[in-house]
């Protein structure tokens, strides 16, 4: 029963914070009528890495636009990140080096490990 108090806890505190997020709010009037949005923010969040490594060195490049779209472009910066930006690469490689064989000993219950290179 004491294991699950602290799961119980964190769950609140998700619950409090999910409920807290709820609550924000962009005003309409802080959105100007030319502002980028979804196709733009699907941009920036493409080019994000270089993005991120000019604005180090320039001071008129930015990661995000602000003002922007909303949502929307939200939406679109996270698309345009984890789907077509860095977030798609897939760069797990597995590479097999090496071939576990195993045998067991008749009448016992020892095993031989037999390892070769590949």
């Amino acid at each position: 029963m004491t294991r699950a108090r602290p799961a119980l806890a964190a769950l609140a505190a998700l619950a409090a914070l999910a409920a807290l997020a709820a609550c924000a709010n962009q005003a309409p009037s802080a959105v100007e009528p030319g502002a980028p949005g979804f196709l733009f923010g699907l941009w920036h969040g493409f080019i994000f890495p270089v993005a991120w490594v000019l604005s180090l060195f320039m001071d008129d490049v930015a990661i995000y636009a602000v003002p922007n779209g909303g949502g929307w472009y939200d939406f679109g910066y996270f698309l345009g990140i984890f789907v077509f930006g860095v977030g798609a690469r897939k760069t797990h490689v597995v590479y097999r080096d090496r071939v576990v064989r195993e045998r067991v000993v008749e009448g016992s219950h020892r095993v031989i490990r037999e390892e070769d290179e590949a």
